[in-house]
């Protein structure tokens, strides 16, 4: 199912609906069926964390507008070298928030050709990110937290849709505080990276039943002090066995989309899209 058929099937409670959601935007993405999208907020409201005694403590629904300023930032992260591009890390972002909008309780993240150049000589791309780094509120995932996502993994060539954690506020952590809950690529379709950065370790969960283009999937990461565990759909995939530098442990939190420079994975010929459905986070 392409992303240039603008189609979406999505699986809810053993029942298959349809939705039609167009790649360039307009008003058939803006007036999806609200009865829909409540159907689907309660069925994902009636699946408790995997890890049991925790409560919601941060929650993104993307019900409405987002929330520039107070509890996202989208056009930079200390994560990028130049603030809002990054081409040393193999990727052809340029950072915007327009390329982030909601649509009917989905966060649409769109990349599309830059009239910016970057460093290398490349075009840059257009794309989307949200962090809680630089907002009015800040917000941390802890030691012990427990996050998780669900979201439709993409299939446009040059897609790199990522969870994951950011700080520069511990110098003395290693790599920056960073976990990565998961990234994705379509050229390697059944696969997932699942990486410790904090004390490093990696693992790629393959599952051809559950991972795979245009599939809905719930992912999630205990950060534990002894050991960061995996899930998805509920089900534990992974524990590294190490976990996070201690107790103290503390992160901001992003989601992107990253754009492939064709190093490693495919550069975009066209248009490509990544869909969020919530991120929460239980304490």
């Amino acid at each position: 199912m392409p992303s240039s058929l603008a189609t979406r099937l999505r699986v809810l409670a053993g029942s298959a609906v349809l939705l039609s959601l167009p790649l360039a935007g307009g008003a058939e993405a803006a007036d999806a069926s609200e009865s829909v999208h409540k159907s689907r907020h309660a069925a994902a409201g009636r699946l408790a964390p995997p890890v049991e005694g925790k409560t919601l403590v941060f929650g993104e629904e993307f019900d409405g507008p987002i929330e520039w300023g107070t509890k996202w930032t989208g056009d930079r992260t200390s994560a990028f070298s130049h603030v809002d591009h990054d081409p040393e890390f193999y990727n052809l972002d340029w950072l915007t928030k327009d390329a982030v909008t909601v649509h009917g309780g989905l966060a649409r993240f769109t990349a599309t050709p830059s009239a910016h150049t970057l460093e290398n000589g490349k075009q840059a791309w257009d794309t989307g990110l949200i962090t809680t780094e630089y907002t009015d509120r800040g917000f941390q995932v802890r030691a012990g937290d427990y996050i998780e996502t669900r979201v439709q993994l993409p299939d446009g060539v040059g897609a790199w849709p990522s969870l994951w954690t950011w700080s520069v506020d511990h110098p003395e952590d290693a790599g920056n505080d960073e976990i990565d809950t998961f990234e994705y690529h379509p050229d390697g379709p059944y696969n997932l990276e699942l990486t410790n950065h904090v004390k490093p370790d990696v693992d790629n969960y393959t599952n051809s039943d559950v991972v795979k283009p245009c599939e809905w999937i719930t992912i999630g990461t205990y950060y534990g002090v002894d050991s960061v565990d995996w899930y998805v759909n509920g089900e534990k995939v992974f524990s590294d066995g190490l976990g996070v530098t201690g107790p103290e442990w503390e992160s901001h939190v992003v989601m992107n989309m990253s754009v492939s420079d064709g190093t490693y994975h495919p550069a975009p010929t066209e248009p490509i899209d990544f869909w969020a459905d919530y991120i929460r986070v239980y304490r």
